[in-house]
């Protein structure tokens, strides 16, 4: 006799509340939301502030209590199955409002609200942030708490609700991973910053520069903002300058082009982070510009003060004043 087969629902009938039961808590599902968005459970674990073996726990318990597989591990990388997939699209909105109803029940007990929290990159609260506060009304109160960070820094905040909105790069973080609006800032050139007294407008060849100029175009400070920007730079001095080699890597734009101002090399970095001083001179280097981003959850942006921000970031962007920049010189073109 033929042994009958069980026959497994599809995801798409994937009913979270009869299956789990009162096993899908909100901190199972706050553990799962936050592996689906780190791709890890070291990142999800950081972002939590709890310990791995724990984390790991809580994604297996739900996956058991549900009768599916939310993740297909791969090496140290946690991918959603189509079950995790509608999984998020549903668990979203519950944490969405949950964590509203946790910030309001909290400004009602204390009698105020937070402070508005922006995260961003040190280069753009340096920037564009004082142009844009300048012009917001919050409500009656501007009280702002600026946070600063490296994109993943900021990603990981607004994540954990510790920022309400960021600033940053759109080319330094992944847009199919954030799960944020991206709304457009303005875009920042990409410039090559070389000493002030090298002018490379003046000659077609490199072997027409002095000795002395020829070494300082030989030498390039790069900075460390990830693989996917290293790579483009390498590729970019490998194009451009190909006896040019890397004699320091720096974690910011402020240090690379301290170390240029000494005649020490020169290096690619955004327009806006040049700043007024001077002891640099700027040429366009042929590269996609820096597209500067707010990033917010969907709900919150046309809310009230969150939408003041944005729009106040937004103005700032169109306003602000980029530093004379050059064309690209002719001994650097392409044949």
């Amino acid at each position: 006799m033929q042994k009958a087969v069980r026959e497994e629902p599809a995801p798409s009938d994937l009913r979270v509340g009869v299956q789990a039961g009162p096993e899908l808590t909100f901190r199972k599902l706050k553990a799962f939301w936050a592996v689906a968005q780190s791709q890890s459970l070291t990142g999800a674990a950081k972002l939590l502030g709890i310990t791995q073996p724990s984390l790991s726990q809580q994604i297996i318990g739900l996956e058991q209590s549900l009768g599916y597989p939310l993740f297909v591990r791969r090496s140290n990388r946690m991918i959603l199955t189509e079950a995790g997939v509608l999984m998020l699209r549903k668990a979203e909105p519950v944490l969405r409002g949950m964590q509203d109803l946790e910030d309001t029940l909290a400004a009602y007990g204390s009698g105020q609200r937070h402070p508005l929290r922006l995260a961003g990159v040190e280069s753009l609260l340096r920037t564009i942030l004082p142009e844009a506060l300048r012009h917001m009304d919050l409500d009656g109160t501007a009280e702002c708490d600026l946070l600063e960070g490296a994109p993943a820094d900021v990603l990981e905040m607004l994540y954990s609700r510790q920022a309400d909105i960021g600033l940053l790069a759109a080319n330094s973080i992944s847009e199919a991973s954030t799960g944020f609006l991206q709304i457009p800032i303005m875009a920042d050139p990409t410039v090559l910053a070389v000493p002030e007294s090298l002018d490379l407008g003046c000659v077609a060849r490199i072997e027409d520069l002095a000795p002395e100029a020829q070494a300082i175009l030989g030498a390039s400070i790069q900075i460390a903002f990830g693989t996917q920007h290293s790579r483009r730079i390498e590729s970019w001095f490998s194009d451009m300058l190909p006896q040019n080699r890397m004699t320091a890597r720096v974690r910011s734009f402020e240090t690379a082009l301290s170390m240029v101002r000494a005649g020490l090399g020169i290096c690619i970095v955004p327009a806006l982070s040049v700043g007024p001083s001077p002891g640099v001179r700027l040429y366009h280097a042929g590269l996609e510009p820096r597209r500067i981003v707010a990033l917010i959850q969907p709900a919150q942006h046309r809310t009230g003060r969150h939408a003041a921000v944005v729009a106040a970031l937004q103005a700032a962007g169109s306003a602000m004043r980029l530093p004379p920049i050059e064309p690209l010189p002719a001994l650097l073109s392409r044949p």
